[in-house]
């Protein structure tokens, strides 16, 4: 009996009491739950038909999670926790959006500009910020100075020269001499002496012989540099020909010695990589018949050598400064040179 009371309290007095409270609730509340159950049936349906859950549907409820007090009684097809989620990534996506690139600004640095600024100062790493600055006003570039000195690259200090500098610097006081044999027809053997001035890559003289001695070496080194034109420094290997003579007379002409160790010719490379030429490039394509024949050979090879022939090491350029052609429609012709063993090309006028 007391069951069947209870359950008729429960199916009149508590729908009563609800409607009685839903009563004295604001018309807003009322409103927004009434579109909050709205738009679930509304999405239900959608969902049915397979379809997900909308941006629209997501800030929807993450607005009646702010203005809504009970929003978690009326929410039935996702949890609350989802809809929190919701919030934090809108929040996330908003100051995202907040803290976006804008156009505003200083203009960006011309990449063009940032790469001259990056190879002065590895060209040049005793200049500051201040001098790259000057170099760049003086080519026409407007930046601040500030700019150089970010995009520059800094190196360790105190700034160290490269070798290649250091080298080039000490081209004009150094020297190399060296010998190397060939076989003649006969199966006699004669020794070329060489001589190689390293600013140019000029061979300044040479010698062939049967029987090299040190008073013909000293002869040959008194040819090679008349007058002033002694270099400071003379490369030479241990070889025992030398001997005393040739040191005395290269001592009064007020040159340095550098000899090199034992077994290292990469330690006297310019001469070696000149000798390395000549054989590839001529001696190895012919049969010497005597001193005489060699000589005709050589002189002919070295004016080819100073003349036509480009060298990497001096930019694409010859040791006697060739001269670039202005480009037209005139005919290209070939010179044969070295016998026939290579050419030079020349522009005719047109």
């Amino acid at each position: 009996m007391l069951v069947s009371v209870l359950g008729m309290f429960a199916l009149i007095v508590l729908p009563f009491l609800s409607t009685l409270g839903d009563s004295f609730r604001g018309r807003a509340v009322l409103q927004l739950e009434l579109l909050a159950l709205r738009h679930q049936l509304a999405v239900s349906e959608r969902i049915s038909a397979r379809q997900n859950l909308r941006p629209a549907d997501r800030l929807l409820w993450v607005i009646l999670s702010r203005i809504l007090p009970n929003w978690r009684d009326v929410l039935v097809i996702v949890k609350p926790e989802t809809v929190v989620g919701w919030h934090r990534k809108g929040f996330r996506l908003f100051w995202t959006w907040k803290s976006r690139r804008r156009r505003g600004g200083r203009p960006a640095i011309p990449y063009e500009v940032r790469d001259l600024i990056r190879r002065m100062s590895r060209d040049n790493p005793l200049w500051g910020a201040p001098r790259i600055h000057g170099e760049l006003l003086k080519l026409g570039i407007d930046v601040s100075q500030a700019t150089v000195s970010k995009y520059m690259i800094n190196f360790p200090r105190p700034p160290s020269q490269t070798w290649r500098t250091f080298l080039r610097n000490h081209m004009h006081c150094l020297a190399s001499m060296d010998f190397f044999v060939l076989p003649t027809a006969t199966f006699r053997v004669l020794f070329v002496f060489i001589v190689l001035r390293h600013e140019h890559r000029r061979i300044v003289h040479f010698g062939v012989t049967a029987h090299p001695t040190a008073i013909w070496i000293k002869q040959q080194i008194t040819e090679a540099f008349p007058w002033d034109t002694a270099p400071r420094y003379l490369i030479r290997d241990r070889d025992s020909v030398y001997g005393k003579v040739v040191s005395t007379r290269i001592e009064a002409f007020g040159i340095e010695e550098v000899v090199t160790a034992p077994r290292s010719p990469w330690q006297n490379p310019f001469v070696e990589r000149v000798i390395g030429s000549i054989r590839r490039e001529c001696l190895d394509h012919v049969i010497v018949l005597n001193e005489n024949h060699l000589r005709r050979i050589l002189i002919s090879y070295l004016d080819y050598y100073h003349r036509s022939r480009t060298h990497l090491s001096l930019g694409k350029d010859t040791p006697d400064r060739r001269s670039v052609q202005a480009g037209g429609t005139g005919k290209i012709v070939a010179f044969p040179q070295v016998g026939g063993l290579h050419h030079r090309y020349e522009r005719l006028a047109a």
